[in-house]
């Protein structure tokens, strides 16, 4: 029970690595609060939780919009009290180069992937001062270390949360409060899944994806969830400011 009596939002919890985060984290002790602006797969999740003895509240919310975030928070705090853990894990992926990606794209890449953070981070990190710290972890991605070819806006937001990550993890280790980031590689879930039926051919598509990654095959979900865990455990006590690469070797 690592993280027992602690509670953790999660952002974009209705599915892949965010749903295997918040099932593990409630497994470990966690009060989850999952975040997602799909409703019936983040109540699903909410729903699994529930069965296996864990606690969870569902709060649907588009976290690149304030006044969400605020409700995210009010939600959090009338029925836990706290916020001991911040996992940003929201993201969209818009593939194409710079030519390709209109400007709506990319203004709505930017909102979701590192704007929520900023908005998330702003309200969550008093609260945490006044607790004495807590802990911020941020899903980047392996194409922040390492680019690869037509992802130019999501290597710009990845690397975006990269730097943002550091930044804050500099301004706040003198309030306890310790700040890491994910850099995953290519993991199988939903949102890979429908990428890769929108490919003209969607079996040589995951080939190639495969093929990029050194060990040979996609990370899973609950591969991820488990550096997750360990970042924003207290095992994790002297780490702060770091990119954590788990992407079979992708980034090397």
């Amino acid at each position: 029970m690592k993280l027992l009596n602690k509670t953790a939002i999660i952002t974009g919890a209705a599915a892949g690595i965010g749903a295997a985060s918040a099932a593990l984290f409630a497994r470990e002790g966690a009060k989850v609060v999952a975040v997602d602006i799909d409703r019936e797969p983040l109540d699903q999740i909410s729903a699994q939780i529930g069965r296996e003895g864990g606690e969870c509240i569902a709060v649907v919310a588009d976290v690149s919009q304030r006044d969400h975030v605020e409700n995210v928070l009010r939600s959090t705090m009338q029925k836990f009290g706290r916020v001991d853990i911040l996992f940003n894990n929201a993201g969209i992926v818009r593939p194409g180069t710079i030519e390709a990606i209109s400007e709506e794209e990319w203004d709505r890449a930017m909102a979701i992937n590192v704007k929520s953070i900023y908005l998330l981070c702003r309200a969550v990190i008093p609260l945490m001062k006044v607790e004495g710290g807590g802990v911020i972890l941020n899903t980047a991605s392996a194409t922040a270390l390492r680019a690869v070819t037509d992802r130019a806006c999501y290597t710009a937001t990845k690397a975006a949360v990269v730097g943002l990550t550091k930044s804050m993890a500099l301004d706040y280790v003198r309030n306890n409060i310790r700040v890491n980031c994910l850099c995953p590689g290519t993991v199988e879930t939903p949102s890979l899944t429908r990428r890769l039926a929108a490919f003209p051919d969607p079996a040589e598509a995951r080939k190639n994806f495969i093929a990029r990654q050194p060990m040979g095959r996609f990370g899973t979900a609950e591969e991820i969830a488990q550096a997750a865990l360990y970042l924003v455990s207290p095992s994790a006590e002297f780490v702060t400011g770091v990119a954590f690469a788990i992407d079979g070797g992708l980034s090397i």
